[in-house]
């Protein structure tokens, strides 16, 4: 029976190996970025217009004290450009907006859909103008294509709300692709 040994081989410094792994990984990386250098869709607001808007609702009782009711609105008809720079083409599931207030408040809102555009232009007949070809979800951008709309918002907020916001914004979220979101400026 042979005998028993308890030698070990030598052991290897793996620090050389690790070293040269992640060197490859470095090119890697590198070449693919320089391959795919745009990873999200380029958004610009190119143009914005607003109209504020003071409904007043008269009241027919005839109860002491009672008083009309009164809203402020605010709308954004934001002319948006989508130039898909990606290797796949975009579709937008949905398209957001949000105005954070000099108080830090903020005001979330959903874009105004295809089927109550109309019936606003109806309402408020002062955007009709102001607007354009609408930008909508389900629209698809084909890879080195662009798209380019206008997005409606509408915002419970006054004319100063907006003219003293510390931000606004719209946010556009794509199937398949993280969402983008776009500063709308002060101007």
């Amino acid at each position: 029976m042979a005998e028993l040994t308890f030698a070990q081989s030598e052991r290897r410094n793996f620090l050389v190996p690790g070293l040269i792994a992640l060197a490859i990984l470095a090119i890697g990386l590198g070449i693919f970025a320089w391959l795919n250098p745009h990873r999200v869709p380029e958004i610009t607001v190119t143009h914005t217009n607003t109209l504020p808007t003071h409904t007043v609702f008269k009241t027919d009782t005839k109860l002491v004290g009672a008083q009309d009711q009164a809203q402020d609105d605010f709308y954004v008809l934001a002319t948006v450009r989508i130039n898909d720079r990606l290797k796949f083409p975009l579709t937008i599931n949905e398209i957001t907006g949000t105005v954070t207030g000099p108080d830090d408040t903020v005001v979330d809102t959903t874009a105004i859909g295809k089927n109550d555009i109309p019936n606003l232009y109806i309402t408020f007949p002062a955007l009709k103008p102001l607007g354009g070809p609408p930008l909508l979800p389900d629209t698809t951008i084909e890879s080195g294509a662009q798209a380019e709309g206008m997005v409606l918002l509408h915002f419970p907020i006054t004319q100063a709300d907006w003219d003293q916001r510390k931000s606004a914004n719209i946010t556009f979220t794509f199937y398949h692709q993280n969402p983008v979101t776009v500063t709308i400026p002060k101007s």
